[in-house]
């Protein structure tokens, strides 16, 4: 089951794991409910699609703490 990581906020492809892993080894297990559903996704093809945050996005935030206020901050 391959497993690709986006940015949440710009959709840049951070990275892609193709070999067998386990949920346990990334961490999925230590995620609420809430944060599972908001984060991660299996497709018809069963490739696993996690979306997290890249550096550029967790910069911008970082300077602008008003930006996590908004539905989008790139326009």
């Amino acid at each position: 089951m391959p497993i690709h990581y986006y940015c949440r906020h710009c959709q840049k492809h951070m990275a892609s794991i193709q070999s067998a892993v386990d949920e346990k080894q990334l961490g999925f297990e230590q995620l609420s409910d809430e944060d599972r559903q908001e984060m991660i996704e299996q497709d018809s093809n069963g490739h696993v699609h996690v979306r997290t945050i890249c550096e550029d996005c967790e910069q911008t935030l970082d300077e602008h703490p008003d930006y996590h206020e908004r539905e989008s901050f790139l326009n």
